[in-house]
């Protein structure tokens, strides 16, 4: 067959089959189209999932009636002019493509009114012939755009299509994606004649959460807590769920980069990071995050569904997310000085430097020992007291003195606690005094049930802690901490380890030789593609250097970076951490009781064990009323 020019319907159903492969591409689409034009209000009508009919309503600012029929045309747009827009994209679409995609595989029709003009316009288009109509039409200022039987023509993509029920959820999860970010925009979803999704514009001075609520469900909202993040011209904001929500699948992350969903494997590797050591086996955390960025930092035009994006500085990026969410994760008992360190240890990984704690008391609190001490290992637990006792010997006991601090009043109350428990004092525990004074976060310690778990009077109910889980995350973090603040020691291997690479590989070895110094690795390139492995870590001296280096050397090249080093140490750290913890049916005093208590409130992720399960739970006053029908 002679090389010939493929005439421009062709051409358009080439494109389509790129873009415009089920109905929720459109859909997606046209919403993008919607949200350029200011609209406040979209409505999305379907039948047949989107097969036999999709329309989709707007407010927004229409399409003037001499551009109409350029609209219809490939490669045509408003929002860009020049390769200078291109490089700074402020608008969800841009390459022009959307309608002469769609209009070559369907029949639609686009009706239209602009501000300022007296009536709208209809124009319709027949992919068949390739004939246009225009007509005039009635609706209030925006544009309709309806697009029937999709595919019509092109059979052998009509085919793969699936069932209506399972066209019609790809196009539910794309709304939900977008209504995620698009905030001032209300959205309508109807399916067959029957209403599915109706959510309202976000209203000013909401922080967006009744629309997470209304796309996520509530439970990831009451599992979830806000971050919000400045630095270096970046901005971070959003919702990360805690580890203890943990999914099975990724099938709650919502990533947003200037308001456009995007899956990307530097944020993707930063969360999971943040994550490692709080998640147990394939388990996935949830969140909705917003990363606002400058445009020209940012390449979105990679990818033919505008799903990828290209970061100028991925690195940057990379550390960002990471030391954010990692904050945040830490946060979730502490008083905030320990998420602070936590936050500065990651941002110093990054550059592969030890840091030093800024959560003294936490440390001196973790030093606690739970061995054989005080009363001994084989003292009885304590028990629980009786609450039937006086009131005014109670009240006088808990009253804070006029003119002392906060923390001074919160030091004596706690002497006074123990100090009473561990007389067996009944009266010192009235449960109407303890509501009158401020506790701490994890209340005190009251009895220790089976050597297993703290039971505690909160503020708000009732603490209950897995003594083990707890304290197996307080050591860890306490070695992590002291492993940060010292050099990583390296062992000299007796005879260098030989490892034949690429030639990539080895010029990427000796690029970042400093790297690998800091992370106690010596290699030393010798040739085109061999390496010669010098030393180790200590730590790891037992593990496989070869596939160790080419981990790391395989994170390098597809990050800039690695983690495998420091994620191998973490393990040993973690195994250690747990053979030193205090374990089940070790009977403990109120006192190790509370200085435990104290040690979580003030340690960096104490709300997961190693393994990823959670160390504490409380249940409110409300909640244990509910359990024996109080108030009904």
């Amino acid at each position: 067959m002679p090389i010939q020019q493929l005439p421009d319907h062709l051409i358009n159903q080439i494109a389509a089959g790129e873009v415009i492969d089920r109905p929720s591409s459109i859909v997606k689409e046209l919403l993008e189209n919607c949200i350029d034009a200011g609209a406040s209000r979209i409505e999305i009508e379907l039948e047949a999932g989107g097969v036999r009919m999709i329309k989709i309503r707007d407010d927004g600012c229409g399409i003037a009636v001499d551009e109409l029929p350029l609209a219809m045309q490939r490669h045509a747009t408003s929002k860009i002019a020049s390769l200078d827009d291109l490089t700074a994209v402020r608008t969800m679409g841009f390459r022009g493509e959307a309608l002469s995609s769609i209009s070559a595989v369907s029949r639609m029709s686009i009706c239209t009114r602009p501000e300022g003009q007296d009536h709208a316009v209809e124009i319709s288009f027949d992919s068949s012939t390739g004939e246009t109509q225009t007509r005039p039409a009635s609706r209030p200022v925006g544009t309709t755009i309806t697009v029937n039987d999709l595919f019509f023509n092109v059979p052998a993509r009509r085919k793969f299509l699936r069932t209506d029920r399972t066209e019609f959820n790809h196009i539910e999860a794309a709304v939900r994606k977008i209504a995620l970010s698009a905030w001032d925009v209300g959205f309508t979803l109807t399916h067959n004649g029957k209403q599915v999704l109706s959510w309202p514009a976000v209203a000013d001075g909401d922080d967006g959460s009744h629309r997470v609520h209304g796309v996520l469900g509530k439970e990831f909202l009451d599992n979830a807590m806000p971050l919000m993040r400045e630095a270096d011209n970046l901005s971070l904001s959003g919702w990360i769920a805690k580890a203890t929500f943990s999914r099975s699948q990724a099938d709650m992350q919502y990533f947003y980069v200037n308001s456009r969903m995007v899956r990307d494997k530097t944020v993707a590797h930063a969360i999971k990071h943040a994550y490692s050591d709080l998640l147990y086996h394939a388990r996935q955390p949830a969140y909705v995050l917003y990363l606002a960025m400058e445009p020209r930092d940012v390449d979105v035009n990679v990818h033919p569904g505008k799903l990828e994006v290209r970061f100028r500085d991925s690195r940057k990026i990379h550390g960002f997310i990471s030391s954010s969410v990692s904050r945040e994760l830490a946060a979730v008992v502490s008083d905030g000085a320990a998420a602070s360190a936590v936050g500065e240890s990651n941002e110093a990984l990054q550059a592969n430097e030890p840091v030093a704690p800024s959560y003294e008391p936490a440390q001196a609190a973790m030093q606690l020992d739970y061995g054989s001490r005080g009363q001994g290992s084989g003292s009885a637990s304590a028990e629980p007291v009786d609450p039937a006792s006086s009131s005014q010997r109670a009240g006088q006991l808990f009253q804070p003195q006029a003119g002392e601090s906060k923390h001074r009043q919160q030091g004596q109350l706690y002497r006074k606690l123990v100090g009473a428990i561990n007389d067996n004092d009944a009266a010192n525990t009235d449960a109407a005094a303890c509501n009158d004074t401020e506790f701490p976060p994890l209340g005190f310690a009251m009895a220790h049930l089976h050597g297993a778990f703290i039971l505690a009077q909160s503020h708000e109910g009732l603490v209950m802690v897995d003594a083990h889980a707890a304290h197996e995350r307080i050591s860890y973090e306490r070695l992590k901490n002291e492993y940060d603040n010292g050099a990583v020691r390296a062992q000299p291997l007796l005879l260098p380890l030989t490892v034949h690479v690429s030639e990539q590989e080895a010029e990427l070895a000796e690029r970042h030789s400093d790297m690998f110094s800091k992370i106690g690795m010596q290699i030393d390139r010798r040739g085109m593609s061999q390496l010669l492995i010098r030393s180790i870590p200590v730590e790891l001296q037992s593990a496989d250097a070869e596939q160790l280096l080419r981990d790391v050397l395989s994170d390098i090249a597809e990050h800039g970076y690695s983690f495998r080093i420091r994620e191998e140490i973490n393990k040993l750290l973690s195994t250690m951490a747990c053979h030193g913890s205090v374990r089940a049916n070790r009977k403990l005093t109120v006192t190790e009781m509370n200085s435990l208590l104290r040690s979580m409130e003030n340690t960096p992720n104490s709300g997961q064990c190693n393994h990823g399960r959670p160390t504490w739970v409380e249940l409110s006053m409300k909640q244990l009323d509910g359990l024996f029908l109080r108030g009904r």
